[in-house]
């Protein structure tokens, strides 16, 4: 596949690419927000908030999120085994500004339990994918991580959603 612009050498396609105005070209695509959770290095829950979640196949049943590679949480997502996205409800907007902040204990105060895996599942999530990593790959300036769902869970609600750089939600 050619992944060069047409006209345009790669470098120079590069050289050409503002960035703020790609990212806010990229906002106007409207996500849901997770909140990605694991165990950490020294066995500590860690969690992230991320909207760069993505399913990708069914046979197997494999989704995808990235993580950048300047996330304080890199290690432990990346040289961990198992994670949980935790799709966030409408009304979760404060845990994902919680997780989406730097901090010692971003679990201070948040309801959850703990799978068999030992990774938090957090309570009041719109829905919970438990995975188990099957591999990452390193893409520009995020580390792509692949997981295979092992176990799922869904409630009644809405999402909380991102476009143009903030939180919405659904209209009716």
């Amino acid at each position: 596949m050619n992944t060069a612009v047409a006209g345009i050498a790669p470098a120079e396609a590069k050289a050409q690419i503002d960035t703020r105005e790609l990212r806010n070209t990229l906002g106007t695509f409207a996500t849901g927000v997770t909140v990605v959770t694991a165990i950490g290095e020294a066995q500590e829950a860690i969690g992230i908030t991320a909207n760069s979640f993505s399913s990708l196949s069914l046979e197997p049943p494999l989704i995808l999120w990235s993580l950048a590679l300047k996330s304080p949480s890199l290690g432990a997502f990346a040289g961990g085994r198992a994670f949980v996205i935790n799709i966030l409800d409408r009304d979760q907007e404060a845990l994902a500004m919680q997780f989406a902040r730097p901090s010692d204990d971003k679990f201070a105060g948040v309801s959850h339990r703990m799978n068999d895996a030992g990774v938090p599942l957090l309570d009041g999530a719109l829905a919970q994918l438990e995975c188990r990593v099957e591999f990452t790959r390193g893409a520009g300036d995020h580390l792509l991580i692949v997981g295979r769902v092992e176990r799922f869970s869904k409630a009644e609600g809405e999402p909380l959603l991102f476009y143009k750089g903030a939180f919405q939600q659904l209209c009716a």
